[in-house]
């Protein structure tokens, strides 16, 4: 059984690669399975291997699930449905590396029934005083899992609709690569009729549920060094979309 694996942010580092081919035996057909070669081959990596995530084919998996023959899993640490009408309902998915027009998201999400739309955009900071960062932040690099990514932020903008149904325009834009101290890093946007009808809630959840599922990380350089960035969210069953 031949599989293609995919390591990411601190997982990358350590296993020393972005991508391996692995032949495994039939025998070895788990997540669980493959999380115990991987250390056995690579022992660097083994702490890491140990406690992070991992999708399958761009799906969270876990460690009971089963791999099958040109499987493409992917390791990571945590992370720091239906159609819709384009002219009513609006949606942008995008990871660019160049900076982002905040006015032009606001157009694209904007209908003649729009008379409300709430802005989230983070930036990079120069100064944090919490544990697991640098004091002093020269820039950041962010990385990402894209082909997942993408699907993920659509997955957000799926749970919005089915909890603010008057929410008409999303956009979610998460930027990658070298940002700089002030630069803005990430954006999530909604508009509906009225100011009350759930665009500021809408919003705040994208933003949230972006640092939960969405599998992008960030690496925080400066004068003291660089760290990569983990979250604490583990996801479960319920966060991965069942084909």
């Amino acid at each position: 059984m031949r599989i293609t694996v995919l390591f990411f942010a601190t997982l990358r580092d350590r296993m020393g690669a972005r991508q391996i081919t692995l032949d495994l035996d039939e025998a070895a057909n788990s997540v669980e399975a493959l999380r115990h070669e991987l250390s056995a081959r690579y022992p660097a990596g083994a702490d890491n291997l140990r406690v992070a995530l991992a999708a399958v084919n761009e799906e969270f998996a876990f460690d009971h699930d089963r791999l099958s023959d040109g499987d493409t899993v992917a390791f990571f640490p945590p992370v720091s449905g239906g159609s819709v009408d384009q002219a009513e309902r609006p949606e942008i998915f995008r990871l660019p590396s160049a900076p982002v027009d905040h006015n032009e998201i606001v157009a694209a999400i904007t209908t003649e029934r729009t008379g409300a739309v709430c802005l989230f955009s983070g930036a990079v900071r120069g100064q944090t005083a919490k544990d697991g960062h640098l004091p002093q932040t020269a820039y950041l690099e962010y990385e990402a899992y894209e082909p997942m990514a993408l699907a993920k932020m659509k997955q957000v903008a799926a749970e919005i609709r089915a909890r603010w149904s008057k929410v008409e325009g999303i956009a979610i834009i998460q930027r990658l690569g070298r940002l700089g101290v002030g630069d803005s890093t990430v954006l999530c946007a909604c508009s509906s009729p009225h100011r009350d009808d759930g665009c500021f809630e809408a919003a705040r959840y994208g933003i949230d549920r972006l640092k939960e599922i969405v599998p992008v990380w960030k690496k925080e350089h400066g004068g003291k060094g660089e760290i990569w960035i983990e979250g604490d969210y583990r996801p479960n069953e319920s966060d991965r979309v069942e084909s």
